[in-house]
């Protein structure tokens, strides 16, 4: 039996959530990272739920079964870096789960980040936690690296709560 590990799969659009429920209706493990979003249409407001990585999810899975999960219907494939399936520890996706449960604000942000300063959060829900801090715009944003799938999860802290690692 291969050793189990999270995949990143990558779905057709917007149909994260079925493709999620599908494969936990074949037995398989599946994070899917949502988060709100308050839409605005012309006549009223709604909170919508949307996946944080627009269209990817997370699949626990073996390297044996990579094949069998991509047969569920809004599956396109899994993502490769260099040949190789991407995989993401167990940590990243305990990292983005913690951050969810806090309800902070989050953007996620896929561009090149220009090395930060390397900081650790003093305060707060996310305490504990190292990082790098950018500027964007007026505001300091702490950065969460998930290599598996050349992401990053932007959070806000004030800037009260940063503390550089020298």
């Amino acid at each position: 039996m291969s050793e189990m590990q999270w995949y990143v799969m990558y779905t057709t659009s917007r149909a994260e959530k079925k493709v999620a429920n599908r494969l936990k209706e074949k037995g398989l493990e599946v994070y899917l990272p949502m988060i709100e979003e308050l839409r605005q249409w012309s006549d009223r407001k709604k909170k919508v739920q949307k996946a944080l990585f627009n269209g990817y999810l997370f699949v626990k899975t073996s390297k044996a079964n990579l094949w069998e999960a991509l047969q569920v219907p809004g599956a396109v494939k899994f993502v490769n870096f260099a040949g190789e399936h991407a995989t993401v520890r167990q940590q990243e996706i305990d990292t983005i789960q913690r951050v969810l449960e806090t309800g902070v604000a989050v953007e996620t942000d896929n561009s090149e980040i220009e090395e930060g300063e390397h900081v650790k959060i003093l305060g707060g829900p996310l305490q504990g936690m190292e990082g790098e801090c950018i500027n964007k715009g007026n505001k300091d944003y702490f950065i969460i690296r998930i290599p598996g799938i050349n992401q990053n999860v932007m959070v806000n802290i004030p800037r009260k709560y940063l503390e550089p690692i020298r």
